[in-house]
C-alpha cells in the first residue's frame, strides 16, 4: 500500500482507524506533539486492543488501521499482533516509526560488502517482524528527530525496510514552505531513493512539547464558506483506551472529550458500534461536510475564539447546533450528503489533501515518482 492511496482514503468516514498503542518514546524530540517520553506510562490495555481489533469482520472492518504513538515500536509483539488481526479480516494496515532502533550506526550501510542476510539481520528481531507484518511503514524525519537519529540512519534503515518488499514513506515536518531545512531534506531524499520514497510533509504544530514556541499553522477559515473537516473522518483509539472523532492533537488529550467527538471506549464497545455512531452522528456528518466554523455560524451562537479546532471542540455543549444537523443531517439524507463530501474530497486526489491539511508546497511529493517540487530557495510559495 503506497502513501498515496492510503492518504487518498482520508475523506472517507470509518475508511481509517488510528491506533494509539504507547505514549512513551525513547526520542525527546522539542517539537513532540504528544510530549511522549520514555517514563511515559500512558497507554491502552493491550488486551482490550486485541480485543477490540479482534471484532472486526470481513464485512465490517476498516479499510486501513494505523498504528502509531509514541513510539509502536517499544512493543514489537502487540504492533506485530495487531497488524496480523487486522490484515485477517482484510484490513491493510501501516506504522509510523521515530526510528530509534536505527540510530548510534547500528546498522551497516549497503556497501562494504555486507551480505543481504547481515543487512536484513541488523534491525532487532522482534522490530523486524513488527515491521514485515505492515503493508505500509512511515518513518518520522525533521530537524528534531535528526538531533536524535541522523538523517543517513534513518534513509539506511528505510533501504533494509525496502529489500523486505515493505512500501516505505517519510512524515517530514518543518515550520512550512519557506523552511530551508524542508529545502534541504527533501532534495536529499531525492537524490538518495530517486523518487522512489514518497513524503508527507506537515507544519509543527503548537501542540505537546511545541505548545510554548510553535505558532499556529493557518488562519481560521471564512466562517461564510464552507471548510470541511477530514480530520473527522477517522476514529482514534487514544491513549487511554477511548476512541475519538478526531485526530486533533488536543481533542485527542483533553478530558472530557466533548460529547459530539466521544465515540466510546475500547474497554466496552467493539468496532461496530464505534462505526455506526462515526457513520451516524449527524453532527460529525456536518462537520464532515461544512465545517465546525460554518456550522456554529448558521446553527449555532456564531463563530468562537481560538482556532478552527478550538471551534469545533466548543460545539459540543451547543444546543441549538445538535438540533440544526439533526434536522439537515438525520437519517438517509444526513448519510447521502456524508458520502457526497467524501467523494468531492476523495477527487481532490492525496496532493489535493496534503494541499489543504499538509504543507501545500510539497503536495507533490506524497506520490512516489511524481512531480518534483518547484525549487523554492527558501520562498514560500503559497
Amino acid at each position: 500500500m503506497e502513501l498515496a492511496e492510503l492518504v487518498a482514503r482520508r475523506p472517507f468516514p470509518a475508511a481509517g482507524l488510528l491506533l494509539g498503542l504507547t505514549r512513551r518514546c525513547p526520542l525527546s524530540c522539542a517539537h513532540c506533539s504528544t510530549g511522549s517520553g520514555l517514563f511515559t506510562r500512558q497507554e491502552p490495555d493491550g488486551r482490550q486492543l486485541e480485543r477490540f481489533v479482534r471484532s472486526f469482520t470481513e464485512e465490517n472492518r476498516p479499510d486501513v488501521v494505523m498504528l502509531t504513538g509514541g513510539e509502536p515500536l517499544l512493543l514489537p509483539a502487540l504492533a506485530e499482533r495487531l497488524s496480523t488481526l487486522a490484515r485477517i479480516a482484510g484490513s491493510r494496515t501501516a506504522l509510523l516509526s521515530g526510528m530509534f532502533f536505527a540510530r548510534s550506526g547500528a546498522l551497516p550501510g549497503s556497501r562494504g560488502g555486507a551480505s543481504r542476510g547481515r543487512r536484513r539481520r541488523s534491525i532487532p528481531p522482534a522490530i523486524l517482524r513488527a515491521i514485515r507484518s505492515v503493508d505500509h511503514f512511515s518513518a518520522s524525519l525533521d530537524v528534531h528527530h535528526e538531533r536524535e537519529v541522523p538523517r543517513a540512519d534513518v534513509f539506511r534503515a528505510l533501504h533494509l525496510v525496502r529489500e523486505e518488499g515493505v512500501a516505505v514513506s517519510l512524515h517530514l515536518t518543518g515550520t512550512g514552505g519557506s523552511d530551508p531545512y524542508l529545502a534541504d531534506l527533501t532534495r536529499a531524499v531525492e537524490k538518495e531513493f530517486g523518487g522512489r520514497v514518497p513524503c508527507l510533509v506537515n507544519e509543527v504544530r503548537p501542540f505537546g512539547r511545541a505548545a510554548s514556541w510553535a505558532r499556529a499553522a493557518r488562519t481560521g477559515p471564512d466562517p461564510e464558506a464552507a471548510s470541511p473537516c477530514s480530520m473527522a473522518a477517522w476514529p482514534v483509539v487514544a491513549f487511554d483506551g477511548r476512541v475519538v472523532a478526531c485526530c486533533n492533537q488536543d481533542t485527542v488529550d483533553r478530558r472530557p472529550v466533548p460529547p459530539h467527538l466521544d465515540l466510546g471506549h475500547i474497554a466496552e464497545d467493539d468496532w461496530g458500534t464505534v462505526r455506526r455512531r462515526a457513520l451516524e452522528s449527524p453532527v460529525l456528518r456536518m462537520l464532515r461536510t461544512v465545517g465546525p466554523t460554518h456550522l456554529a455560524a448558521r446553527y449555532g451562537s456564531g463563530p468562537r475564539p481560538g482556532s478552527y479546532c478550538d471551534g469545533c471542540r466548543a460545539l459540543g455543549g451547543d444546543e441549538a447546533v445538535a438540533a440544526g444537523a439533526q434536522a439537515v443531517a438525520g437519517g438517509a439524507a444526513g448519510a447521502l450528503l456524508d458520502m457526497t463530501a467524501a467523494m468531492r474530497g476523495s477527487r481532490e486526489g492525496a496532493q489535493g489533501i496534503v494541499r489543504r491539511h499538509g504543507c501545500a508546497v510539497y503536495a507533490p511529493l506524497v506520490v512516489a515518482g511524481g512531480p518534483a517540487v518547484p525549487e523554492t530557495d527558501g520562498r514560500d510559495l503559497r
